[in-house]
């Protein structure tokens, strides 16, 4: 732990997760960009030595740059694979399924933000004028029925929150810093 206290919080005081309209789409996705913002909020001013720290002996890929990493290339799988029926350039392999963890200790913290934030702002605008009804594209592993962008986005939102629980554990673990 560096020398930051460690009942040290961030005070992130945000109020961006109210939707500027109740509509179904406009709730959804307000909410998974305010997820989505949250990792960069739990991230502010973390030195690139202790996100790459894996501090969890059972855990050895549980680090903040592999999960940055891991939202990243979640996102793309998600969105421009499943929902769209393209391909990405994906880190996995059949041999290295988590692979995107163990890159990610590889790359500074803040290229892995910037390439999250690129890659969030290319999937708001590859699904800003779709049907929330519109169905998935590519091929889904465990059913034959397509699921729907509105599917998506709550899994996204379900997905980036739960790391985002993971991420507030790691950092207050690696310098004190306890996220509200």
């Amino acid at each position: 732990m560096t020398s930051q206290s460690a009942s040290q919080s961030i005070s992130v005081g945000r109020t961006d997760d109210i939707p500027s309209s109740w509509d179904e789409r406009t709730i959804l996705t307000t909410f998974l960009d305010y997820a989505r913002d949250t990792v960069h909020a739990k991230c502010a001013g973390l030195a690139d030595a202790d996100a790459r720290r894996a501090p969890l002996p059972g855990s050895p890929l549980m680090t903040i740059c592999g999960l940055v990493s891991h939202l990243r290339w979640v996102e793309s799988a998600w969105i421009e694979a499943t929902l769209l029926g393209g391909t990405i350039d994906a880190p996995w392999t059949g041999d290295d399924p988590d692979r995107e963890f163990r890159i990610g200790v590889e790359v500074p913290l803040t290229q892995l933000l910037a390439e999250y934030r690129a890659a969030c702002t290319r999937h708001r605008d590859l699904v800003g004028s779709l049907d929330l009804d519109t169905p998935s594209r590519g091929i889904l592993s465990w059913q034959t029925e397509p699921v729907t962008l509105r599917w998506i986005l709550f899994h996204l939102t379900e997905e980036t929150a739960r790391h985002n629980g993971h991420i507030d554990i790691l950092r207050e673990l690696a310098d004190g810093v306890r996220g509200r």
